[in-house]
């Protein structure tokens, strides 16, 4: 994260030079230069808002801090109305940027969201960098976006949310750079004929990564019907940034799908195979995590990724026990799950990281706020045979142990088991085929109304 770059203002920069510095305009944003101390700033129109204020920006804190620049101090604005200059009055603007330079910050961060003419005013008063949140939070999804996919929607996303700041970031695409003389169209300044040539190419680019999106979702779709016919369940994990989601995937599959103490430390969908105590297999999907004002381009960009858990048979909802904020939190995954339909799926709770909590009374608290949650630590290993005994209970909602009778002559029947469901073992007894399966609901329905067909044992 840097300054934006501003091409000098010269009049005799030509045409060649101009489409140069448009082709690498988000290449150049993609290798900004290291701020070492920002000020993280909100500013608030509502008294009953102060509270969630201060811990928004305490988030914007963590989200910053990600990216590995360091928090010079945080300043909470009051203002009764909305300016539309600076957001907030010009004495608060002034004063703000004083006192971003005397701590010796070099870059202003806003947790609200600034139009672009409001940044470049910003900017222009601090003498410094000014981002927002939503451009904090597209840096780090840059820096950890690891398949194809999840470039693409990051280059989508930083791509839309830099098109309407074109003018922000080349400067000399204001200007006019003076036609022939006379007063028709031809006459317009260089600058201005050059800036919507720029914004067309920009549109254009869009359109192309859109396309190429959409290819990889197609095969994305293709790789889900697979996972799909061979019948197995599927479930995906959700919850908040940080929650611990990635650790309890490595930890119940023995998998090594990259963790760490940061927000955002997955970005890509993990699907990975677990064998339950009762031979069953279940598909755990790990998910992004959610963010509180996760910028609305990002869910749109990010719905092939959360997609997983739309179509789950059932969300493993993770929550940090050790988060002071956890209901607020929680709150925010499901609104975005319901934002993307996914509000009637069955919810399995875990209250993940109960080896943090201190006070024996606040996780008793929790777990009296949560009766149905399973309380474990994903680190540790605790609680996890309790979880997979868990994972059996959601499933049989969803998938049957059966051992059928089915006579000899019934090929069909015996075909129809191998075909969608998953065939433990196959004993032939007499004039009769015992054939032992994991059954969906639906391939059991079909089964009994084809008839010549007996269950033996179920549910065991």
């Amino acid at each position: 994260m840097k300054a934006l770059p501003r091409v000098p203002q010269n009049k005799n920069v030509n045409c060649n030079q101009r489409a140069l510095s448009w082709s690498t305009m988000f290449e150049v944003r993609d290798k900004p230069q290291m701020v070492e101390k920002a000020l993280l700033v909100r500013i608030c129109f509502d008294k009953r808002e102060e509270e969630e204020s201060r811990s928004l920006l305490a988030e914007l804190g963590e989200l910053v801090k990600t990216l590995g620049i360091g928090v010079g101090d945080t300043e909470l604005i009051r203002t009764r109305k909305r300016h539309k200059k600076f957001l907030c009055g010009t004495g608060k603007a002034a004063e703000v940027s004083g006192y971003a330079r005397e701590i010796g910050c070099d870059c202003i961060v806003f947790d609200n969201e600034l139009a672009p003419s409001q940044l470049r005013e910003w900017e222009e008063a601090a003498d410094m960098t000014v981002i927002d949140r939503e451009e904090v939070i597209l840096d780090i999804f840059a820096r950890r976006a690891q398949t194809k996919e999840a470039r693409l929607q990051v280059k989508l996303a930083r791509m839309e949310y830099a098109l309407p700041r074109m003018a922000r970031m080349w400067g000399h695409l204001d200007r006019e750079g003076g036609g022939g003389s006379g007063g028709s169209a031809a006459a317009r300044g260089m600058g201005e004929q050059q800036i919507e040539v720029d914004r067309r190419l920009a549109r254009k680019r869009i359109d192309r990564i859109k396309a190429d999106l959409e290819l990889v979702r197609k095969q994305r779709a293709t790789q889900r019907k697979e996972r799909q016919k061979m019948e197995s369940p599927h479930a995906a994990i959700v919850g908040y940034t940080n929650a611990g989601k990635s650790t309890l995937l490595n930890t119940l599959t023995g998998s090594d799908v990259f963790e760490a103490d940061m927000l955002f430390a997955t970005l890509d969908p993990t699907t990975r195979r677990i064998d339950l105590p009762d031979g069953q297999e279940l598909l755990l999907t790990d998910t992004v995590g959610f963010v509180r004002n996760l910028p609305h381009r990002l869910v749109e960009a990010f719905k092939a990724t959360l997609e997983e858990a739309v179509l789950a048979d059932f969300l493993v909802h993770v929550m940090d026990a050790s988060e002071p904020e956890l209901e607020r939190l929680s709150g925010t995954t499901l609104e975005v799950m319901a934002e993307l339909g996914a509000a009637d799926k069955p919810v399995l709770t875990v209250l993940n990281k109960v080896d943090l909590v201190e006070d024996p009374q606040r996780l008793s608290a929790l777990q009296a706020m949560y009766p149905d949650a399973i309380s474990l630590s994903a680190k540790s290993g605790a609680g996890m045979d309790t979880l997979k005994h868990k994972f059996i209970e959601y499933l049989s909602r969803h998938v049957s142990r059966r051992r059928y009778k089915i006579p000899q002559h019934r090929g069909d029947l015996v075909s129809l088991l191998h075909a969608e469901a998953k065939v433990l073992e196959t004993v032939y007894e007499g004039n009769d085929v015992v054939v032992e399966a994991l059954v969906t609901n639906e391939v059991e329905g079909r089964l009994r109304s084809l008839g010549e067909i007996a269950v033996v044992e179920e549910s065991f």
